[in-house]
């Protein structure tokens, strides 16, 4: 008998699509800076060398160790305490710059269908309404949110479905303008951060019916679906030949009215401010587990564990929705990079643990492996680093204050390794 508290196949693929994608939005300045064809270039060969290999990886670990906690358990299973340790403060401290974009798009997005909205605290007042809301909507339980996900993701989709139409239905309107100057690396950078989230769907994984089986099948399928939604909408934009000088942060909008008329413009514009609710809703699921499993563990107050009747880990849920909100301030760009720098580093230690688990424990039942054993683990692997040295090299040229984003980077990990080493000093002192 199915749990109705627990997530399916459909709702999972939903909860995945939302923490990874939330729709095409973000992706305009990929456009912007490379053109169509570059744009495409980069939208179909990240998923080759980022997403797969980290959906391929969450397939395996997830079927092997379906519980509540996802990668930290991972980690800790594979490498120890210290590292695992490590891997939830790196995807925490990530996820504090990239959790703090979403109520700011959520306010951005609802001041094109209200521009009264966008006058003084009314903004952030809004972005905190947006944290209440999804809030609430955990603390009714995993089922509630996985049903909510899934009409978030057809309604914030629909209006994508009548720019295609219109894209591909319309005439040329103008040659694409060339290209003064293209950002390669910057795009593939930002495509990363809207490739990022596969390992996220692995924290509520005891929230899910039949894991072992579940989560192979809605790794695939939601690969599928977030490069299907987000190259088809942008060749049909080229299709109809806009200029690229349409192409800027936000303008899905301006781009949807060009296209399909008012009527589709502020239909995109509900969408925006759908996508930004349905990814934060979806990542509060995640990431809430977090201090959750930690908190069972011994690494935090035991306060983090507590449920409510729902099954909802309340406390822990509350809490990281205050420090997400506090930090709403923060910029778009410098918060991508951070994020990508942060959680991929994080993502790493995962696909350790997943050649780790393989050497010291090839028993452990997996009812999915990635295929080529050591050889094919290794080459797996190679493409995520190759992608995090390269987002290295980008966050030691973009600068924070006075300093550059990778120092910044660097000073977070080192205070996640001082703050284990104090909380096992403590432990022991106690």
């Amino acid at each position: 008998m199915k749990n109705a508290r627990k997530l399916g196949l459909v709702a999972l693929v939903a909860a995945t699509y939302s923490m990874v994608a939330g729709g095409p939005f973000g992706l305009e300045e990929i456009v912007g800076t490379n053109g169509y064809t570059g744009a495409i270039l980069i939208l179909c060969l990240t998923p080759i060398l980022w997403a797969l290999p980290t959906a391929l990886m969450v397939s395996e670990l997830a079927s092997a160790l379906p519980q509540t906690g996802g990668f930290y358990i991972w980690v800790r299973r594979a490498l120890g305490p210290f590292w695992g340790f490590q891997e939830s403060w790196l995807t925490f401290m990530g996820s504090v710059f990239d959790m703090a974009v979403y109520p700011i798009l959520f306010s951005a997005y609802l001041t094109h269908l209200a521009p009264a909205l966008g006058k003084g605290m009314l903004p952030f007042l809004i972005g905190v309404l947006m944290i209440v809301v999804c809030v609430i909507m955990n603390l009714l339980g995993t089922g509630f949110v996985g049903k909510g996900t899934i009409v978030f993701v057809l309604l914030l989709l629909a209006p994508f479905v009548f720019l295609v139409w219109h894209g591909f239905a319309s005439p040329h309107l103008a040659p694409p303008s060339a290209l003064t100057k293209t950002d390669f690396l910057g795009g593939i950078l930002i495509a990363m951060w809207n490739y990022m989230g596969w390992d996220n769907a692995s924290t509520i994984a005891g929230d899910v019916e039949n894991a072992r089986r579940t989560y192979s099948r809605a790794m695939f399928i939601s690969v599928l679906v977030v490069v299907a939604t987000y190259v088809v909408p942008i060749l049909a934009v080229a299709h109809a030949g806009l200029p690229l000088s349409a192409w800027e942060t936000g303008s899905w909008v301006t781009i949807a009215g060009t296209l399909g008329g008012r009527r589709l413009a502020s239909f995109m514009t509900a969408a925006g401010v759908l996508a930004a609710l349905s990814t934060f809703n979806a990542l509060v699921l995640s990431l809430s587990r977090l201090p959750y499993a930690m908190a069972r563990d011994g690494f935090l107050p035991k306060a983090f564990a507590k449920e409510n009747r729902f099954g909802a880990p309340w406390v822990a849920i509350i809490v990281c929705a205050a420090l997400w909100a506090c930090a709403m301030e923060l910029g778009f760009e410098k918060t991508v990079l951070l994020d990508v720098l942060l959680t991929g580093l994080s993502i790493l230690l995962e696909f350790v643990a997943l050649i780790a688990l393989r050497i010291t424990e090839p028993d452990l039942p997996r009812t999915f492996r990635v295929p080529g054993g050591r050889v094919g683990l290794a080459l797996l692997t190679l493409p995520p680093v190759t992608l995090i040295v390269i987002s290295c090299v980008r966050n030691h040229a973009e600068q924070i204050g006075s300093v550059n984003a990778l120092t910044v980077g660097i000073g977070i990990v080192s205070l996640g390794m001082v703050l284990y080493v104090v909380g096992v000093r403590k432990s022991a002192a106690s």
